[in-house]
Order: C-alpha cells, then structure tokens, then sequence
C-alpha cells in the first residue's frame, strides 16, 4: 500500500524515467497488494492502466471515501482518462477552472492532467452543473478516478 500521494507520485515520475532510460514499451511495480503498470504507445505518449489495488481496503480506498461521502451517488461521475496530477486552474495565481454549483457546457476546460511533463485538458463531456468536485489541486489521480459529479 501506498501511504501518502507524494510517494505515490514520486514512484510513477520515477517509473516513467526507468521506462524511457531504458527504452521499454512497459513496466509493472507491485507493492503491498497495490500495482502501478506503465506503457509507452507508439505516439510517445504514457498511457498509464493505473493503481489496481488488490483488497478494496488499501490506502487509495480509503482516500476516495474520505473525499466522496457515502452520500454522494457516483455512478456518473466523470473519472480521470489518465493517471497524472490534477491541477485546478491553468497557474498557481490564477483562478479554478470551475467550481461546484458553476454550470459547464460540452468542451469546457474543467482541469489540467499532467503526465510526462504535458498539461493535458480534460474537456466536460456533457452541459450540467458542477454538483461535487471530488479531487483537490496537485493531487495524484488514478485511470477511471471519479473527479467531478456533472448533472
């Protein structure tokens, strides 16, 4: 298990450079139950199948309940199309993306994923509402993460 986010993020930064210092197409670390595999696609970029967690009682569940209360129904919620770090605004000193209660049309820019060094937007899929921001800024996200309730 994976006790705290910095260390989590450190070991997939630190993965990454193992991958491309030695020109692998994929690497898997497994620790504690908990499994990080990383591949490399023919574009260059990183396409990370994320944290698999073996008991659904590891560190990153309980992370997730603290931050999404039982209260709230995810079964829509958008997830994360990547693993990276989730950044809330464009710069430290400017202002979120968006907030919750904020409406959002299709295409709108609700956050920033850096992976590899590459701030990817991640665009809303859908018109609705911010209802519930589920991640905080700069914190790692997993593939499939729930990060937003949009309704």
């Amino acid at each position: 298990m994976f006790k705290k986010q910095k260390d989590i993020n450190a070991l997939v930064n630190e993965l990454v450079g193992l991958l491309n210092q030695h020109n692998l197409s994929e690497i898997e670390y497994e620790r504690n139950g908990s499994r990080i595999r990383i591949s490399n696609s023919k574009g260059g970029a990183i396409i990370a199948g994320g944290m698999v967690s073996a008991p659904a009682t590891t560190s990153n569940a309980n992370t997730t309940q603290s931050a999404n209360p039982a209260s709230i129904d995810l079964s829509n919620a958008f997830k994360s199309p990547m693993v990276g770090v989730v950044y809330m605004k464009p710069e430290p000193s400017a202002k979120e993306f968006v907030v919750e209660g904020q409406a959002v049309k299709k295409g709108d820019t609700l956050c920033l994923i850096e992976a590899m060094k590459t701030f990817n937007p991640v665009k809303s899929p859908k018109d609705g509402v911010i209802k519930k921001i589920l991640v905080k800024d700069s914190e790692t996200v997993e593939y499939e993460q729930p990060l937003f309730v949009i309704e």
